[in-house]
């Protein structure tokens, strides 16, 4: 007997159906069926299905004689089950990467429950993917199983029956089956979980929502949509079948209401002539079904009200006056972003106008972010070494706390802002600066990157667009054609970009100032690094920071953290810096105990130093670690596939800083043998180190301010001492695991 049945039901779904199915059959959890009902659909999903089922012993192709809709289909494909559980999926849907071991592990740890309520995204038809916005209702903290009683906000989520694993005895038990018609799901998800003894959750996306652009059954207009009112008889007539569910007839009362609100205030689902008829029908409803005692939104009550007294001109009136108030808002607030947008552009062309003030300096990180990386290691430096200067830093106002003392914040966006774009003398980034940016004469503009380039980068993105993603290069040029100096770690890094940015600009081959920090802290400082992060004394902490594949649309870690953990013993903790994600995938998961989550640390030179060694895959974050002389750890199981959308400067398995695992097995097998400190990585990481890291001393961030902003020439660079000579920061001396964590 299989652990899951996975029931797809099939019609004029043919484009989808292959994407649906192979999402299943590439789980890594692979106990499982899968029934494909042909719903007697006219287009290619029938052959589909006997395709697959040839192919895969797992899968079973069921024709139904005459289409007979999606419920009674769904019904069919019960019949055919042996899973303990069932898990509905619709043809033009898919599950997530990894979904059916993410649920097999919460049935198993919550004692399998009745019903697992799981997460979904709405995956839209240009690729863009959302969260489900009410996903905070999943949360696992709590009870592991509970009843609807315990947590009746779970009413609020799309009650729909694919996001949801059904024990397949309860449900034969309690005799469930669909009705025919639109919106079948109504009296199956409301009796399942009002009537089921053990619920519980999962926090993480499993399902990708397709939203079609046309073609969905419920977008269509027809009188098809009046089944509704049958669906929500059912559902009363069960509560009235069940004496014990009476407390749920004021909450059903107040969801049909809004359900019905909903459906009649769609311009797309009701044919014209129709729309009359359908209010009558709601209002017949809403005086059978009556039950006071759900509270309602304040904004609902008239709405309801108006729908229970038949008022069906004066819903319409109230309706077409909120919509008129709706567009008015929005009109005004775009008129108000215009007026803004305008004075903005011409104060700052006023202020182009002005002198420069040659004093002053601006400095900002890609995107807006907070005080780190180079730019922040230089402007430190500015204040040290030039006498007089004034320094300001752009970033959002929610990071503006990062900011250093004596160090002006200026918000995105504001006449301030503008105002020090056009008049500093010095702009300093590690990308690009606004889209509108000119460039005057007597300014100076440094970029200085975000670390060594392993990943194809500029122009040479010219023919990889999967990774360029709408790139605009003749803006990219534009921006490059504004450098006066480009900052280098090592000669690769020089001979990258001048290809990749072609322009006139000076390169500084000076090393990385955001390296400065591994050589100038101490082991007191890590030590205090690692206390706040919350790294207990004697543990080994392993850095993840994966990279985000520009081939996927949903963006998951490629390593199973928890397992890592569980393989490598209570000794270890992980601090997971994984990319924010794109997509769905970014799913909140009830955290571990020994993974502490440093995503939304602003500053990686400080979780590397925290850390006892790194496991990454692309990031250039390994070319800066290794001036730690810590170990590193690439997991490639995916090289191929990134090779071939984003394209690498060089062979990272031929030339690595460290262990290479070519799979998560090969993963745990490397640290589970010591293999990722041993003399091999020891000799890996020198080699590596001397050819990436040839200048980074603790003094880059100097050589870069007596260049650039003292004009000194003569003895720069400054000398930089061999690799052997150099001392890193070091860990604090422990007891324990920690002590020997990065021996070799």
């Amino acid at each position: 007997m299989p652990r899951f049945s996975v029931i797809v039901p099939a019609f004029r779904v043919q484009a989808y159906l292959h994407a649906c199915l192979d999402s299943v059959l590439a789980q890594s959890f692979k106990d499982y069926e899968i029934v494909v009902v042909d719903d007697c659909s006219p287009d290619a999903c029938g052959p589909i299905a006997d395709e697959y089922a040839r192919r895969d012993p797992r899968v079973t192709a069921l024709h139904l004689p005459r289409n007979i809709g999606l419920g009674p289909a769904r019904n069919a494909g019960m019949g055919r089950a042996t899973g303990d559980y069932l898990i509905f999926l619709d043809g033009d849907d898919t599950l997530l990467p990894d979904a059916l071991q993410t649920i097999a592990d919460r049935i198993d740890a919550t004692g399998e429950p009745d019903v697992l309520m799981y997460d979904y995204a709405r995956t839209y038809w240009t690729g863009r993917s959302v969260r489900n916005v009410l996903a905070a209702h999943l949360d696992e903290a709590g009870p592991e199983r509970f009843r609807l009683t315990d947590r009746p906000e779970l009413l609020q989520l799309l009650m729909v029956v694919w996001n949801k694993a059904y024990r397949r005895a309860f449900v034969e038990a309690e005799g469930f089956t669909f009705p025919p018609g639109y919106y079948e799901d109504t009296p199956w998800t409301y009796p399942v979980l009002m009537s089921a003894d053990s619920i519980a959750v999962l926090d993480a996306v499993c399902v990708s929502y397709r939203q079609r652009r046309r073609g969905n059954i419920l977008s269509t207009t027809s009188e098809k949509h009046f089944d509704v009112f049958d669906q929500y008889d059912r559902v009363f007539a069960f509560i009235d079948s069940r004496p014990e569910l009476a407390l749920w007839r004021p909450v059903m009362f107040r969801r049909m209401l809004d359900h019905f609100s909903a459906l009649f205030a769609s311009r797309d689902r009701l044919p014209p002539h129709s729309r009359a008829a359908f209010f009558r029908r709601a209002t017949a409803s809403c005086r059978r079904y009556r039950t006071p005692g759900a509270p309602v939104p304040r904004r609902a009550l008239l709405r309801h009200g108006l729908l229970r007294l038949g008022a069906r001109r004066t819903y319409q009136a109230l309706s077409g006056a909120q919509r008129l108030s709706g567009r008015l808002r929005r009109g005004a607030a775009a008129v108000r972003r215009a007026v803004r947008g305008a004075a903005l552009r011409a104060h700052y062309r006023i202020q182009l106008r002005l002198p420069l003030r040659p004093r002053d300096a601006v400095f900002a990180t890609r995107g807006g972010s907070g005080y780190a990386g180079s730019p922040a290691a230089i402007e430190a430096k500015v204040r040290e070494l030039v006498p007089g200067v004034r320094t300001a830093w752009i970033c959002r106002p929610l990071d503006a706390h990062t900011v250093p003392t004596g160090t002006r914040h200026l918000a995105p966006g504001t006449f301030a802002h503008g105002a020090a774009l056009a008049r500093s003398a010095y702009l300093v980034n590690d990308g690009p600066f606004d889209r509108g940016l000119v460039k005057r004469r007597g300014q100076i503009l440094l970029q200085t990157h975000e670390g060594t380039p392993l990943r194809t980068v500029g122009t040479d993105l010219l023919d990889r667009p999967a990774a360029a993603r709408g790139t605009d290069f003749d803006e990219l040029l534009r921006s490059v054609d504004t450098w006066d100096f480009s900052l280098s770690a090592n000669p690769h890094s020089t001979l990258v970009r001048e290809r990749a940015y072609p322009s006139a600009y000076t390169t500084l081959e000076y090393g990385s100032p955001r390296n400065d920090v591994y050589h100038r802290t101490g082991p007191a400082e890590v030590a205090r690094l690692r206390q706040t992060l919350g790294i207990p004394q004697g543990a080994t902490a392993l850095l993840y920071a994966p990279v985000p594949r520009d081939y996927r649309r949903v963006q998951r870690p490629p390593l199973d953290l928890e397992r890592l953990v569980r393989v490598l013993g209570p000794q270890f903790v992980v601090l997971a810096r994984a990319p924010r994600p794109a997509g769905p995938g970014g799913g909140h998961r009830a955290p571990h105990p020994r993974i502490i989550d440093v995503s939304a640390h602003r500053s990686v030179e400080t979780t590397a130093l925290a850390s006892d060694a790194l496991i990454t895959d692309y990031a250039s974050l390994m070319f800066d670690y290794v001036n730690l002389d810590r170990p590193v750890v690439l997991h490639l199981d995916d090289i191929e596939a990134y090779e071939a959308a984003r394209g690498t400067y060089f062979d990272i398995t031929a030339f690595p800083p460290g262990i290479v695992a070519r799979s998560q097995d090969e993963l745990f097998d490397i640290f589970g043998t010591d293999h990722w400190r041993g003399s091999r990585s020891a000799q890996l990481r020198a080699a590596f180190r001397a050819r990436f890291c040839p200048y980074d001393d603790g003094y880059a961030a100097e050589r870069v301010v007596r260049r650039v902003f003292l004009g000194e020439t003569d003895g720069l660079p400054l000398p930089v001492p061999s690799a052997a000579r150099r001392t890193p920061a070091a860990l604090p001396a422990q007891d324990g695991a920690g002590a020997a964590a990065v021996g070799g």
